[in-house]
């Protein structure tokens, strides 16, 4: 189904489980706030709604999308998180900067997680226009902040079992 007809953050198809006792971190761009922000609130009511105590929740500001990697990475080797979740939004702009930002991050991230064999979540919105971020961070397309915490949520649970 396409996405425009569809809220994206449904889970009533799936068994999240319990994040009781589970930490986290949440690493969070400061450009595009509105919709970072409004990323963060997801995220953290997502997790707060399975059960993760929000004393268990860090909060973590980076300058921009780039810098998640390095947020992620930071907060890996000083705690004891079992997921990091990072939130961004890279808005299309008039050059290529677009193309080589959104694909530092995604590798970054990914290989943060690899690095340190925990889940490293990517909750980074890639639109083409702020309207399109602003529909994916609570609007009609649901919350992908949320969405991002729900990963955390079942990928720590995976981690903690094998």
């Amino acid at each position: 189904m396409s996405s425009s007809l569809k809220n994206l953050s449904d889970f009533s198809h799936i068994k999240v489980g319990n994040a009781e006792g589970l930490k986290f971190a949440i690493v969070v761009s400061q450009w595009n706030a509105q919709v970072t922000g409004a990323l963060l609130n997801g995220a953290i009511a997502g997790l707060v709604n399975h059960g993760a105590q929000e004393s268990d929740i860090d909060i973590i500001e980076v300058p921009g999308s780039y810098e998640l990697i390095a947020g992620a990475d930071i907060a890996f080797r000083n705690s004891g998180f079992d997921a990091v979740i990072c939130l961004g939004c890279i808005i299309q702009g008039e050059t290529r900067h677009f193309d080589f930002i959104c694909d530092a991050v995604g590798h970054g991230v990914a290989n943060v997680g690899i690095k340190y064999n925990k889940p490293a979540i990517f909750g980074v919105l890639t639109t083409d226009n702020l309207e399109q971020a602003l529909d994916r961070a609570g609007g009609k397309h649901g919350n992908k902040g949320e969405e991002a915490a729900i990963t955390a949520i079942q990928m720590a649970l995976i981690s903690k079992r094998y």
